[in-house]
């Protein structure tokens, strides 16, 4: 799952709640603020598993600040071992 999100998701601890969320969740990838202001986030696990992972984002306080969420589905790479935050 490859998520862009739009509105106020940076400076607001956006990509901490995330990193806390993913605890919850069976899901692997990064999450990291881009320049134009967006935050993308990369995740792989099953597909019950990243749909719900995606509500829970919402459901963590971080649904007034998204504005705009452009999701696009992908075959799993299998690169990551983990959830990180990326710089």
């Amino acid at each position: 799952m490859h998520i862009f999100y739009a509105g106020r998701v940076q400076g607001v601890g956006f990509r901490y709640t995330v990193k806390r969320v993913t605890a919850g969740f069976d899901v692997v990838g990064t999450v990291r603020n881009l320049p134009d202001g967006r935050v993308e986030l990369v995740a792989e696990g099953g597909e019950t598993e990243l749909k719900d992972f995606q509500l829970a984002i919402r459901d963590a306080g971080l649904e007034h600040f998204i504005q705009g969420e452009d999701v696009s589905w992908r075959e799993a790479t299998g690169e990551f071992r983990g959830f990180e935050i990326v710089k």
